[in-house]
């Protein structure tokens, strides 16, 4: 998909159909990749098939689906790997950490990090353009599971309606760690009943 600044290749790899994201931006070419979930092969052709490689990943948050090829492709490319410092402990290669509200280059683009706490404590989602890469903290349907633990469903459910649905407009588009993509328009209705349900 293109936007006036950045590119991004959505490839679903492993056994869970996770969702790794190749942004690149269009002026410099510089690439980064949000979630080296699995597949280090698949992931390392997608990377390789420009010339510009990529300077980073960005691990989404610390569940093990998310970063199985994460060494791999850091040795490979040489590539930052980025976390949020709640989660960085647990994620198996971490040279800088994120915080909420971070803003950080991709050549001329700059993303922004937003922290949801509750899927983990470390969950983060990036923002570009209208874009939103949500990892498993938001998804067509609801947010991400808390295993039936109620704070960490109160934490999230609101994180996701102040930082994101109270913040961006609902022609933004979102980006989960698995499955199909949506709009905040399409979701909106919908929290209320996700807080009733507490799931």
């Amino acid at each position: 998909m293109e936007m006036s600044s950045l590119t991004f290749t959505k490839l679903s790899v492993g056994p869970m159909d996770n969702n790794a994201y190749l942004l690149r931006c269009t002026t410099t070419g510089e690439g980064l990749l949000i979630d080296a979930a699995n597949d280090a092969e698949r992931l390392l052709q997608l990377i390789n098939s420009s010339s510009n490689g990529i300077s980073t990943v960005v691990t989404t948050h610390r569940h093990q689906d998310h970063w199985m090829a994460l060494e791999d492709v850091v040795a490979e490319t040489g590539a930052a790997s980025l976390a949020h410092a709640a989660d960085a402990a647990e994620i198996p290669v971490v040279t800088g950490t994120l915080a909420d509200g971070d803003t950080f280059s991709l050549g001329d683009c700059d993303l922004t990090v937003i922290h949801l706490v509750g899927h983990t404590p470390g969950s983060i989602a990036l923002y570009h353009d209208g874009h939103l890469w949500t990892g498993d903290a938001l998804f067509p349907g609801g947010v991400g599971n808390t295993w039936g633990d109620k704070a960490n469903f109160e934490s999230l459910i609101n994180d996701v309606s102040t930082k994101i649905f109270d913040r961006f407009p609902d022609e933004t588009e979102f980006h989960p760690g698995h499955g199909k993509d949506s709009t905040l328009g399409a979701e909106r209705p919908s929290l209320p009943e996700w807080r009733a349900r507490g799931w």
